[in-house]
C-alpha cells in the first residue's frame, strides 16, 4: 500500500520494529498465560469464551451450529468466529492445540493492525501521528489481552481497520472494484457482529461531501448490496432449512436491547413491578426473543416517564463511558494489574477526546471524516443496546488515533524553531 520511496528509511524501520515487537510479545504472552485468558469454566461452559469452544467442538464433530442449546441447532450467534476455531481445531486438534492456535491467529492480526494504525493515520494526519499511534498501540495492554482471549473482538478490530482504509481510497478514487471490497468486509464483519450491516450508510455522507454524481451512487449501492446479500445468502439457507423461518442474523436480538436498559446491573426502577405487574424481578432480564425486546421497552418507557434525566444520561453520555472509559483487561497480567489499567484507560481517554476536539478545530472535516464516521457509527449503533468495555474496545484504536493527534501538536508547540521549519519544509516537499 506504500511504495518504497514514500516514507524515511528510519520511519520504516521504526514501524517494521514496531509490527514485530507486536507479533513476538503477542505469541509470547499467550502461549505463557495460555488457559489464564479464559473468562469461563470449560467444565461447565458460562462465557461466551468457552461456549464458543464447545459450539466449535460441535461444529466440527456433527457440522451443528449450537450456541445456549446444548447440541441442537440453534441462530443465538453469528457463525464466524465458530467457522475460524472449529477450522484451525480440525488442523490442530480439538483439545489445546486449536485454541492455541486461533490465539497465535489473533497475535498476527494484532501485527498487521500495527501497519493498518499506520496506513490510516499517514493518510488523514501525517507520519509522526501514524508512530505515536503504532506506539501507544503497541503499549496498549488490552490489545495483548485481546489476542489471549477467545472471542470475536480482535478479528472484528482488523475489519474495522480495513473498512477505514477503505473509505479514505473512496474518497480518493473511483472504482467499482474497490466498493465491491466494502461489500466483502462489511460481510465479513456481520457475521461476526451484524450491527456492521448498515456502515456502507456512512459513504452515503462521503459521497455528499465530495458530489460524487447521483448515477455512480446507485451503482456503487447496488455492487456493496448485492456482494453482502450473495456472502449472506448461505447463512439465511441455513436458517431456513433448519428453522424453516427466514432470520436475517440471530434471534437473540432482543436480549442485548433489554440488558441496555438495567443502569448499571440494577433492577428497573421502583414502582416498576406495580405499573407491569406480568413481569418478576426474578426473571425480568432473562429471555432473548421478540419477549425480550418488549420487556426492554417497557423499562425504557416506564424509566424515561418517572426518572427522565437519569435515563437520558444512561442512553448518551452513559454509553460512552461504558463503552471507554472501562479498559477491555478482564485478565490481568504482569506487571499492569486492573486498578492501574483502569487509571490509564481514563488518562488516555482524556486526551483522545482532547485530541478529537483539537482536530475538529484545527483540521478540515473531509480529512478527518473517515475516522468520525466510523467511530461515529460503531458508537452510536450501541446505544439502544446493552454497551460495555468489551463492545467498545475495537474503536479505542480509533480514538488512539485522535490521541496521538493530540501528543503530535503539542510536542510540535515545544518544539525549537529551526526543527519547526525543517517539519515544515519537509511536508511541503512531500
Amino acid at each position: 500500500m506504500f511504495s518504497r520511496s514514500e516514507i524515511s528509511r528510519p520511519t520504516k524501520m521504526v514501524l517494521i520494529g514496531l509490527i514485530a515487537f507486536v507479533g513476538i510479545v503477542s505469541c509470547i504472552i499467550v502461549l505463557t498465560y495460555n488457559n489464564y485468558f479464559l473468562l469461563g469454566d470449560p467444565i461447565k461452559p458460562n462465557n461466551d469464551d468457552v461456549k464458543y469452544i464447545q459450539s466449535s467442538r460441535l461444529l466440527l464433530n456433527q457440522g451443528v451450529l449450537a450456541y445456549n442449546s446444548g447440541e441442537e441447532p440453534s441462530a443465538f450467534i453469528m457463525p464466524g468466529l465458530p467457522l475460524i476455531l472449529s477450522g484451525l481445531m480440525a488442523i490442530f486438534g480439538q483439545d489445546q492445540g486449536g485454541v492455541i492456535a486461533f490465539r497465535l491467529f489473533q497475535c498476527a492480526q494484532q501485527a498487521l493492525c500495527i501497519y493498518l494504525i499506520f496506513w490510516i493515520c499517514r493518510r488523514i494526519f501525517n507520519d509522526r501521528v501514524a508512530l505515536i499511534a503504532c506506539i501507544a498501540s503497541a503499549l496498549y495492554l488490552p490489545d495483548y489481552f485481546s489476542s489471549g482471549v477467545i472471542l470475536s473482538e480482535t478479528t472484528f478490530r482488523t475489519i474495522l481497520l480495513l473498512l477505514v482504509c477503505c473509505t479514505i481510497l473512496a474518497m480518493e478514487r473511483k472504482g467499482s472494484g474497490l466498493y465491491i471490497l466494502i461489500g466483502v468486509l462489511t460481510a465479513a464483519a456481520a457475521y461476526f457482529k451484524p450491527h456492521a450491516s448498515l456502515y456502507p450508510a456512512v459513504l452515503l455522507i462521503v459521497w455528499l461531501r465530495t458530489r460524487l454524481p447521483w448515477r455512480l451512487m446507485v451503482k456503487y449501492t447496488m455492487l456493496m448490496g448485492i456482494t453482502y446479500i450473495l456472502l449472506l445468502t448461505p447463512w439465511w439457507i441455513r436458517n431456513w432449512v433448519t428453522f424453516h423461518e427466514f432470520i436475517l442474523f440471530t434471534n437473540s436480538g432482543g436480549s442485548p436491547f433489554l440488558l441496555g436498559t438495567r443502569i448499571h446491573g440494577q433492577l428497573p426502577p421502583a414502582g416498576f413491578f406495580e405499573a407491569y405487574p406480568q413481569y418478576d424481578p426474578k426473571t425480568i432480564f432473562q429471555g432473548a426473543d421478540s419477549a425480550a425486546f418488549h420487556k426492554g421497552l417497557d423499562i425504557a418507557k416506564y424509566g424515561f416517564i418517572h426518572e427522565p434525566l437519569k435515563y437520558l444520561y444512561w442512553y448518551t453520555l452513559g454509553r460512552w463511558v461504558e463503552l471507554y472509559f472501562h479498559p477491555f483487561y478482564s485478565r490481568p497480567f504482569w506487571p499492569v494489574t486492573r486498578p492501574v489499567m483502569n487509571v490509564i484507560q481514563i488518562w488516555l481517554m482524556v486526551i483522545n477526546m482532547a485530541g478529537i476536539v483539537w482536530a475538529l478545530i484545527k483540521s478540515k472535516l473531509n480529512q478527518l471524516l473517515p475516522l468520525l464516521l466510523a467511530l461515529g457509527y460503531f458508537t452510536l449503533i450501541y446505544f439502544p443496546f446493552v454497551a460495555f468495555n468489551r463492545y467498545g474496545y475495537p474503536n479505542m484504536v480509533l480514538l488512539i488515533m485522535f490521541g496521538a493527534y493530540f501528543v503530535d501538536r503539542l510536542i510540535s508547540r515545544f518544539l525549537p524553531r529551526p526543527l519547526k521549519k525543517a517539519e515544515r519544509k519537509g511536508a511541503s516537499a512531500t
